[in-house]
Order: structure tokens, then C-alpha cells, then sequence
């Protein structure tokens, strides 16, 4: 249920899938500023954690901190949120820089991304990591598949083959288009410009997403995620309503079939960035939508 104003409620609708599964789970949380780093070392501080098919590394790195894969399974993404964040990217013989406030897209195999100067990266992979995964501490939550959540399908490689991509973030808003949209063959993010000012409480979004969970990454501000969990034939796993407020930085994964709407309560700048894995149809249906979906195609519809 959109406002109509609200540029989603545009989205074409998809054919009903099976009914809801009578098994729903709890949301996910990942409070890095209240949490204890799983990593603090020469690099500096990192926090994971995961969905069913995807996995969130928030680092605050020091000045010359590397962050290296080898031999990584898939593509993955790495957000430098902030300017003044020089990056250099290597990956298969192919090097690339950022000065921040800015993503990159990075190969599979082995590939390294290193801070000059230090400061935020999220690093964003799929679960296709087992020794990611085991860095997660709620990890345990997804030891048996999700029985509402398809088994995970990258979507096609891309035609020019794998690369370093990198986008800066510094893309104007246009008519019509929602958010800051990019893709790979594993991950989609949307990264809506800064909200000021506290939301208008009269024109709020509640959704939910059939078949994927929906991963809220809070950069900036104070959040309200409000879930309400569909009812069971089963009175036993029916679940109360939440209305979590969470603090930056921050994840919250909310879980499928989950009715959902999140609002902002700070008095300045607040921003929250939407992860999905793997990409979503309804958002690369929508054209001008997907700013690289040149690079990236669709599955066989």
C-alpha cells in the first residue's frame, strides 16, 4: 500500500505465488553501534551481518586498511557512502580508484580494495561465502533454508564479462525515477538521496515482499522499522507487531510475507540504504529505474 505519490506504487504487480508458507520468521538485526566489532585489527573495526542470501561487512577502516578475497566465488559490491575516501580497486589485472562517495562492483576471484585515508565501506556479498558466513553472529538464524525464500540464482553474467565497475553515488534525481538504483548478478542496492526533517507520518509505504527479505542499512539517523507478521492457521506462531527503533549505523533484515514500513525521526539528515539478493524484477522492469542495467541482463523471463 503506496501513497500515490510514492513512485512504487507503479511497480507492476506479479502473478500470486504459492500461499503464504504457515512458517515465518523473526527479523534481523545487526546494531553496530551498540555491538561489539567481530574484527578489530590493522584495518580497523568491521560488523557482519547476514539474510538468507546475502551478507553485510560495515567497516570503519584505518588509514591503509586492505580488504583482500581471494578466490571469491561471485560478484560482490563495496559502497564508499562518504567523500573523501580514496579507494584503489584491483582485481584481475585491472585496477581502478574512487575518490569516495562512491560503489564499485568487484569480480570474482582474487581482488583487493585499500583506504588510503581510512573511513566507511560496506562491503555487500552473497552467502555463496562459507567462511563470510561463519563471520556472522546470527548466522545460526539461517542454518536450515527459509522455507519462503527460493533457493538463490544469480542472474546472468554480464555480456562484456566480469570487471571492476564504479559508479559514483553523485547522480542527480530525476522525474519518475525512484532512489539510486545499481546491479550485479548477485546483489541490487537502492540508495535513495538524504531525508531532512522527520518523515511525514501521513504518507507513509506498508509492503511486503512475497518470496525475498528486504536488508535496511541505516548510514545516518534515528529509525522505526514497523513489521506486522501475516496470521497463521497456527494461533501458536502468530507474532506481535514490532516497531523497532534503531540507531546508525545499522542493519535490520526484514523477513518475507512481512508487512513493513520504516520511518525517520531525526531533526537533520537521515539515510537508509535497501539491499536485495538477488537483484528484484519489479525494480529492472521499470525503465531508467536501474542506472547500469545496460552492463547487466535480466533472467529469462
Amino acid at each position: 500500500m503506496y501513497d500515490k505519490a510514492d513512485l512504487r506504487s507503479t511497480l507492476a504487480g506479479k502473478a500470486a505465488s504459492a500461499a503464504p508458507v504457515d512458517q515465518l520468521y523473526d527479523a534481523e538485526y545487526g546494531l553496530f553501534y551498540r555491538d561489539p566489532p567481530v574484527e578489530d585489527d590493522a584495518n580497523g573495526k568491521t560488523w557482519y551481518v547476514r539474510g538468507q542470501n546475502f551478507i553485510i561487512a560495515y567497516s570503519e577502516a584505518l588509514p591503509g586498511a586492505t580488504f583482500e578475497r581471494l578466490g571469491q566465488a561471485d560478484e560482490y559490491m563495496a559502497l564508499l557512502p562518504d567523500a573523501d575516501t580514496p579507494a584503489n580497486a584491483s582485481a584481475g589485472g585491472q585496477e581502478a580508484q574512487s575518490d569516495g562517495y562512491a560503489l564499485f562492483i568487484m569480480p570474482p576471484g582474487d581482488g583487493r580494495l585499500t583506504l588510503e585515508k581510512g573511513g566507511r565501506i560496506v562491503r555487500i556479498f552473497s552467502a555463496q561465502s562459507p567462511d563470510l558466513v561463519a563471520k556472522c553472529p546470527n548466522a545460526e538464524a539461517y542454518a536450515a533454508q527459509h522455507a519462503n525464500i527460493p533457493a538463490f540464482q544469480p542472474w546472468p553474467q554480464p555480456p562484456g564479462g566480469y570487471k571492476i565497475r564504479h559508479y559514483s553515488l553523485d547522480v542527480p534525481a530525476e522525474p519518475g525515477r525512484f532512489g539510486r538504483i545499481w546491479r550485479c548478478t548477485t546483489i541490487m542496492v537502492n540508495i535513495p538521496n538524504k531525508q531532512k526533517g522527520p518523515r511525514d507520518l501521513t504518507k507513509v509505504s506498508p509492503h511486503h515482499h512475497d518470496d525475498f527479505e528486504q536488508c535496511s542499512l541505516a548510514l545516518e539517523g534515528i529509525w522505526q522499522h514497523h513489521m506486522r507478521w501475516p496470521w497463521a492457521v497456527d494461533m501458536n506462531k502468530w507474532h506481535d507487531d514490532e516497531h523497532t527503533e534503531v540507531q546508525s549505523p545499522s542493519v535490520t533484515v526484514i523477513p518475507a510475507q512481512v508487512i513493513h514500513t520504516s520511518t525517520w525521526h531525526s531533526p537533520d539528515e537521515s539515510q537508509l540504504v535497501d539491499i536485495f539478493a538477488p537483484p528484484r524484477v519489479d525494480f529492472s522492469l521499470k525503465p531508467g529505474w536501474v542506472l547500469n542495467d545496460s552492463e547487466y541482463p535480466m533472467p529469462p523471463q
